[in-house]
């Protein structure tokens, strides 16, 4: 179960020659050839689609790729931005609130000083 050898090939033709005639055998001849080269060109065709669409699959898996990658950068971007802004915003309330304690403790300690010279000056007088 080989290829066909020229021995096979001398056989085929003489039994064509038999079955089809001398005239007949130049157009199968033609006839053959021209199916031979069609045949061949649409496999040719068919090949290079093939080759086309797995060309398109790996080009369309290499950009898939590159979304999910670019997505899970952006996400931690976002994640990154929501920890600056919650950091920045705990800074800034914490500010806001140094000052306004730091103002009630003046307050409360100029009081407290207040109510100190107060008693310190009702008790002068009694001296």
């Amino acid at each position: 179960m080989g290829s066909i050898g020229t021995q096979e090939i001398i056989i085929i033709f003489i039994i064509a020659l038999i079955v089809f005639g001398p005239r007949k055998l130049p157009e199968l001849g033609k006839s053959l050839g021209k199916g031979l080269a069609e045949f061949k060109k649409a496999s040719n065709e068919l090949r290079k689609t093939w080759e086309d669409e797995v060309k398109i699959d790996k080009e369309k898996a290499g950009f898939d790729n590159v979304i999910s990658e670019s997505a899970g950068s952006l996400s931690e971007i976002v994640n990154d931005m929501k920890s600056n802004l919650s950091e920045i915003v705990g800074d800034i309330t914490k500010s806001a609130s140094n000052p306004v304690s730091t103002a009630v403790r003046k307050e409360s300690d100029s009081a407290t000083a207040q109510t100190a010279q107060e008693e310190e000056s009702k008790a002068e007088p009694s001296k």
